[in-house]
């Protein structure tokens, strides 16, 4: 059985999902692949991850870098497992790229080279948005690109941890018919 339970964010609404024992999702309203890893079979219910997650989200939405995580199960491939492992050590603060990420996905399993855009699917598809923070990757010329809960909530995250903005930027809409 899985759970469930929300938090009202200042950026809008989150989705909370657990096993009963580790978090399991995390997700805005609406966002891309939400609800990707909840079963069908779920409840809404108080537990005692949830009231660490929200004490968690609650230090950061306040402009703090949270010193403790709640407990996190992730079930997905080998190569989104290790990606996701990698966003955990992108500092709070400080933003990484696809390309950066696929270098050492690529040193770790020995090969030549990783795509980065194989890199890109698997942070997309974070299960735990914010506090595995797929919102700190950009693109290698800066270019804020891809963030399931929407590139306005990425700016604003990133913001929020005082992320020097200046080389950063919001790709301009093709107007090409």
């Amino acid at each position: 059985m899985q759970y469930t339970n929300k938090y009202y964010s200042p950026l809008g609404d989150i989705t909370m999902a657990s096993n009963g024992e580790a978090l399991t999702g995390l997700w805005f309203e609406r966002q891309k692949y939400f609800g990707d890893t909840l079963s069908a079979e779920n409840e809404e219910r108080d537990l005692p991850v949830f009231e660490q997650t929200k004490r968690w989200l609650a230090l950061y939405f306040c402009g703090e870098n949270p010193d403790f995580t709640p407990p996190l199960s992730l079930h997905s491939t080998p190569f989104r497992l290790a990606v996701w492992e990698i966003l955990r050590t992108i500092p709070y603060g400080r933003v990484s790229t696809y390309g950066d990420i696929a270098n050492i996905i690529a040193k770790q399993t020995e090969l030549k080279r990783m795509s980065a855009q194989a890199v890109g699917g698997a942070v997309g598809h974070n299960p735990i948005s914010i506090i595995i923070p797929c919102h700190r990757v950009v693109a290698s010329n800066g270019s804020l690109t891809g963030y399931a809960g929407g590139i306005d909530k990425k700016v604003k995250l990133l913001t929020l941890e005082k992320v020097d903005m200046r080389r950063l930027f919001v790709p301009k809409k093709s107007t090409a018919l």
